[in-house]
């Protein structure tokens, strides 16, 4: 029998067609996705690399979204605290959303702290089993740098003893043993940070 446009997509019951897979129904953008996870220490500069790094790559014409821990936590993540229980469901569910947006053709940039090793495997296998893209970017600044930079005051309320907890102070940070690329954000500007992660995609025929 000729299938006729009236038949055409439906599935499920009575269709004789079973119901699309998420990976069937992407979108076709004609763009290659990938998502570029920039782990490291509070204050270590992966949110400031990461928008200087999707500036340049929506300049080049490149769909961009970024996966800013704060917000994330803020809309998709409010019911999780940070024991390591919460902080590893909070890296799965972004980890889900960024394999989602690197499947339909979007460059997702994650800078989010991801402390725990097996957390950020787990993401990693997410993304082999999608077949999207996956880069793991560590930005190493030392915890002498990012204390003193201490950008949202974290450090001095941890000294203080205002708060506890502090990712590489009173909480384990699992540094990447084998990151795709490994950044020394005190020793260049961002822009060049930034720059060293674009050459990456490039090599990688992603940007």
């Amino acid at each position: 029998m000729t299938e006729t446009a009236e038949t055409v997509g439906n599935t499920g019951p009575g269709t004789g067609r079973a119901p699309a897979t998420n990976q069937e129904n992407q979108v076709t953008t004609g763009a290659t996705g990938a998502t570029v996870w920039l782990t490291g220490l509070p204050s270590a500069g992966k949110t400031t690399i990461a928008y200087e790094l999707a500036g340049r790559l929506r300049e080049e014409g490149h769909l961009v979204e970024v996966l800013d821990g704060d917000e994330i936590r803020e809309f998709l993540t409010a019911d999780l605290g940070f024991s390591r229980a919460d902080r590893h469901t909070n890296v799965q569910r972004i980890g889900f959303l960024a394999d989602l947006l690197a499947r339909n053709g979007v460059k997702a940039l994650v800078p989010v702290i991801a402390p725990y090793a097996d957390s950020r495997e787990a993401v990693r296998k997410r993304h082999a089993a999608s077949g999207a893209a996956y880069v793991e970017v560590h930005v190493a600044t030392p915890v002498e740098v990012c204390s003193v930079r201490d950008v949202k005051g974290l450090y001095a309320k941890q000294a203080a003893g205002e708060i506890s907890g502090l990712t590489g102070v009173d909480d384990p940070y699992e540094a990447p043993e084998t990151p795709d690329l490994r950044i020394e954000s005190q020793d260049q500007t961002v822009q060049e940070s930034a720059a060293l992660v674009h050459q990456l995609l490039t090599e990688r025929g992603l940007a």
